[in-house]
């Protein structure tokens, strides 16, 4: 079943990308990542085209993608899913950075190789720490939602508490190697791109190149 990938962006301040995700243009359910906006137009889109919510994706538990997550979860009864070391931040509802969002109790913990049948669409969940200490991000069908791990022409921020430059240039190494340079990039800010194209020009990326 091919994949359907809507951009549904939070808007203002955080410009993030949430990805509402269906297995071809008649599925009847879908599945979100990263809803860092608000749940109102989730829950708009998902009753204009009458589908019903699957799970909640998230790859790393940072505001601009987990602000509705609380609130499309209760709404829907989706479960979430959530990297197992940044669960415990959807719990309590405190983030790093000062941040704080309605919590959510019962998360779904993920770890590395962990495979997931959601909505007729598979994910693999694989390991990316270096933006945040347990990000991940979930390939399906030639296509990788990466979070905040690499974007077009940059990469996430590494400054942060939980951060490390050196991990997160192994990250995107590693994820090239899981998923190879042909797969599309649906990052957490900015426009699609492939692996490819970003280890051949990505200007933060030029120790991968050098190996």
């Amino acid at each position: 079943m091919s994949i359907v990938v809507e951009t549904i962006p939070s808007g203002p301040p955080f410009g993030s990308n949430c990805y509402l995700l269906r297995g071809g243009p008649d599925a009847t359910e879908a599945v979100v990542v990263d809803p860092g906006g608000e749940a109102r137009p989730l829950l708009a889109r998902l009753e204009q085209e009458r589908l019903r919510l699957v799970a909640i994706l998230v790859t790393h538990a940072d505001i601009d993608h987990v602000a509705a997550v609380a609130e499309l979860a209760e709404a829907t009864a989706a479960p979430v899913y959530v990297p197992a070391g940044e669960a415990d931040e959807l719990r309590s509802g405190s983030l790093r950075g000062g941040f704080a969002v309605a919590a959510h109790g019962s998360p779904h913990e993920l770890a590395d190789g962990d495979r997931l049948e959601l909505g007729g669409l598979g994910f693999d969940v694989i390991a990316v720490p270096g933006h945040s200490r347990d990000h991940v991000a979930f390939a399906s069908d030639g296509n990788v939602f990466s979070g905040d791990l690499v974007f077009a022409g940059s990469v996430g921020r590494s400054d942060l508490p939980g951060g490390d430059h050196t991990t997160l240039l192994a990250s995107v190494a590693r994820l090239l190697a899981r998923c190879g340079p042909d797969t599309t990039v649906y990052p957490g800010h900015g426009e699609p791109t492939t692996l490819g194209r970003e280890l051949a020009s990505n200007p933060f990326l030029g120790p991968l190149r050098a190996h």
